[in-house]
């Protein structure tokens, strides 16, 4: 039997030494640790998938908390079948002793453990859904304080009020006046709603 950790963290800037640290306390070989710094909303992880090629029937796998498995309810619960049905691994969830598949391998463990991981893997997802939630939010109300996102608009061009004044008087077509200011015609009309806008105040 061969002793395996997963560890992961949202992103780049997050830290996995915490999870670090309880795995090597259960002395799994630093070699067997595997680690993604992704999203928990599939399971595409490269180092997942590689633990997975590793596992072999009889294998102990550790998890600091079925969130680091990941935060869609169903995939948590098809990799969870995966893992304990089709490969034969044992799991044990650190942080939610009932998750062990080692002991309470009888009728009412397995039900009590499949009820806990059901419970869990809908509260990981309902997180998830509450953290876009409030990201959009959060987005919405900078957006109606004025802050704006993505790239800054590049500067018109100097003689821009001057096409523009000539196109609103119809002395130019739009494709020529676009073409003046060295624009698409898109971006033209789309720059002349703001310019249009900014003169009235």
């Amino acid at each position: 039997m061969s002793v395996y950790a997963y560890l992961r963290v949202s992103s780049a800037d997050q830290n996995e030494d915490r999870q670090l640290l309880a795995m090597l306390k259960q002395e799994v070989p630093p070699s067997h640790i595997f680690s993604d710094k992704q999203s928990g909303k599939n399971f595409q992880r490269p180092q997942y998938q590689r633990m997975l090629r590793c596992l072999q029937p009889g294998d102990l796998l550790y998890i600091m908390s079925i969130d680091r498995l990941g935060r869609n309810y169903t995939e948590i619960q098809n990799q969870w079948r995966l893992l304990t049905k089709e490969k034969l691994v044992d799991v044990c969830v650190l942080d939610m002793p009932m998750l062990d598949t080692r002991s309470g391998k009888d009728l009412l463990g397995t039900f009590i453990a499949d009820l806990v991981l059901q419970i869990l893997s809908f509260v990981a997802e309902n997180e998830r859904a509450n953290i876009r939630k409030r990201q959009a939010q959060g987005i919405a109300a900078a957006k109606a304080r004025g802050v704006r996102f993505g790239r800054p608009p590049r500067p018109l061009p100097k003689n821009y009020p001057a096409v523009y004044r000539l196109w609103k008087n119809g002395k130019l077509t739009g494709s020529a006046a676009a073409r003046a200011c060295g624009m698409p015609l898109s971006s033209f009309r789309y720059r002349a709603m703001g310019y249009e806008q900014g003169q009235k105040k």
